[in-house]
Parts: structure tokens; sequence; C-alpha cells
């Protein structure tokens, strides 16, 4: 789950950041609204590799 700032929204969409990560652990995808997404993956212990997708995202 990924939650992004009212005020962060006009630059982030959870929904992309949701999408990094869900990739990183083995998911097909992910969905929400722009502050707020959800998504999984059937490779749980790729955690560590689905939060840094998701800082490389917000670098990006």
């Amino acid at each position: 789950m990924v939650s992004v700032s009212p005020d962060l929204t006009a630059r982030f969409s959870a929904v992309d950041l949701v999408r990094a990560a869900s990739g990183a652990v083995g998911g097909k995808g992910g969905g929400g609204r722009a502050d707020l997404a959800q998504a999984g993956g059937p490779e749980g212990g790729r955690a560590e590799a689905a939060l840094a997708a998701v800082r490389a995202a917000l670098v990006a």
C-alpha cells in the first residue's frame, strides 16, 4: 500500500509507485487513486527490492 500526501499528488502518483513496488515482488500491477493505491505479489521476501523500486521512482 502506498499513500501520497495531497500536497505531493501533483508530482507523484501512488498508483505509479505501487506498480513499481509490485513488479519487484512478482506482482502484475496494482491500482487505486493518485493519493492511495495497493498491490501485492507472490514474492514477499523481496520487500527490500520493492522499497528500492519505490525510492528509485521517487528520484527519477
